[in-house]
């Protein structure tokens, strides 16, 4: 895992301030009540599933959605203002790049669109070039890209007029290995110059590389705080079910009331159990000769016990 650098102990104002976010799209609340802070020189993490509201609520800091109710504020202004529009970067899931155009090109018209002198977009254009490994590929369209490639340029841009607040919206989604730690290496170097980054994801892997996460259900946060905290705080015990036939254990750890959340773990069944209910498991899955065997929990146990417990923070 890449380290990713801590902020400064002394607490900044917020890059960026969200209090009781509202936005619905018809009879759909996507996002119901959020609150949320995100400072100077931290990674901030939005980990939920897909319809969670993490698009909308990126879109709505970005000042592409009007917020049904609640505050956004980007640097102390409102995210419409065109002095925020000049310190933040935004990479959507569908990209602004254009196909046709190659590597160099794509850099060369975002710095018309973002009014950059000639001299002072060349220099960034090719550091920006070397920190993503593109230079060799300047000429490439951008459509004959890799995935991994892709996204890195489209990074590029988003961070050719050097915003002092970045907007990520699931940027390593489809992207290999190799290329996704790249991304995150990426990041590192920019929030430990005081960047503000807000990253969106499905990957409860990826949260455990942020400073702070927030887990998004429904439009509701239902945990908050830095990652390794919250997974020790998870008061649920987690275990590996061993032994027995893997369908009749299944089919009873589907009807044990105190299992939260079961998941594949290789061969076996991983299992995150309400506190207290160890012993009445055990009970049901001995007569088909399977035992419990503690393991240590990781982020998507954490996850799943939240949304188990319903969604209570």
């Amino acid at each position: 895992m890449t380290a990713i650098p801590s902020p400064t102990s002394s607490e900044p104002d917020a890059a960026v301030q969200v209090r009781g976010l509202v936005r619905s799209f018809g009879a759909v609340r996507a996002v119901a009540g959020l609150d949320l802070a995100l400072y100077p020189g931290e990674i901030y993490g939005l980990v939920g599933p897909d319809g969670a509201g993490k698009t909308t609520t990126i879109r709505t800091i970005a000042g592409l959605l009007d917020p049904d109710a609640g505050t956004v504020r980007v640097l102390g202004l409102a995210p419409d203002d065109p002095r925020v529009r000049e310190s933040v970067g935004l990479m959507p899931q569908r990209y602004s790049l254009y196909g046709d155009l190659s590597v160099g090109e794509n850099l060369r018209f975002f710095r018309r669109l973002f009014c950059l002198p000639r001299d002072v977009a060349e220099q960034r254009i090719a550091r920006l070039l070397a920190l993503t490994r593109l230079a060799p590929f300047i000429d490439r369209r951008a459509d004959d890209l890799s995935g991994g490639m892709y996204k890195k340029l489209a990074l590029a841009c988003a961070l050719l007029h050097q915003p002092r607040v970045l907007l990520l919206d699931e940027p390593t989604n489809g992207v290999d290995p190799v290329s996704r730690r790249e991304l995150w290496t990426l990041l590192g170097e920019f929030v430990g110059q005081g960047m503000a980054v807000l990253v969106s994801t499905p990957t409860m892997d990826e949260a455990e590389r942020c400073h702070r996460v927030g887990l998004l259900h429904a439009g509701r946060l239902i945990a908050e705080g830095e990652p390794s905290r919250l997974v020790r705080e998870l008061d649920s015990p987690v275990f590996l079910v061993r032994g027995g036939d893997r369908d009749r254990v299944q089919a009873v750890v589907e009807q044990a009331p105190e299992v939260l959340a079961a998941s594949p773990a290789g061969a076996r069944l991983k299992v995150v159990l309400q506190p207290g209910g160890t012993d009445r498991l055990a009970e049901r899955l001995a007569p088909h000769g399977a035992t419990l065997v503690p393991t240590r929990p990781d982020f998507e146990d954490l996850f799943l016990a939240r949304l188990a417990a319903g969604g209570t923070a």
